[in-house]
């Protein structure tokens, strides 16, 4: 087993100047999958006419988005960019409220289909939306907090290098 030394934790940091910070950047990409995969879920649930309302177009729009903003923040995050991680910070918490709002109401929602009285969403269907949504928040959490640890990191040693030039 060996213990690092200073001068590897040196090396170590001085080569992120060089190279992307892929372990963020994959992190962001799996919350995108997740919520894909919540987003596919969701919506090819067709029962009757629940979900034809103006929250559900709502959704659609605020998954647009968000898609687009955790991309955004993955490539911002592939090169050490700290403000990033407040965008992933709020991305995940938004994950964790979106259980609230769509999974949750469905789940205890009553409809009449073909005249039988249902849920709209089984147990088994809830459970998998909490869990594409906390699979999806877990990595945008952490990928904002290792982004901000790794930026500091990054900071502190390219103000180390600037006081020793001069």
């Amino acid at each position: 087993m060996s213990v690092k030394t200073s001068e590897d934790k040196y090396i170590q940091r001085d080569r992120m100047r060089y190279i992307k910070n892929s372990a963020c950047s994959n992190l962001c990409y799996l919350g995108l999958l997740a919520d894909v995969f919540y987003f596919v879920l969701l919506y090819r649930q067709d029962v009757h006419t629940y979900y034809y309302t103006i929250q559900i177009g709502a959704s659609v729009v605020y998954n647009l988005i968000f898609m687009l903003a955790v991309f955004l923040a993955s490539e911002g995050v592939k090169n050490y960019k700290k403000n990033y991680s407040i965008v992933l910070l709020v991305a995940g918490v938004m994950q964790i409220v979106r259980i609230f709002v769509m999974p949750l109401k469905a789940l205890r929602a009553p409809t009449t289909v073909n005249g039988i009285d249902t849920t709209v969403m089984s147990g088994k269907t809830f459970t998998l939306c909490l869990v594409y949504l906390g699979v999806s928040a877990a990595a945008l959490l952490f990928s904002a907090a290792l982004n901000f640890i790794r930026c500091s990191a990054l900071e502190a040693h390219l103000k180390e290098l600037e006081q020793t030039k001069a």
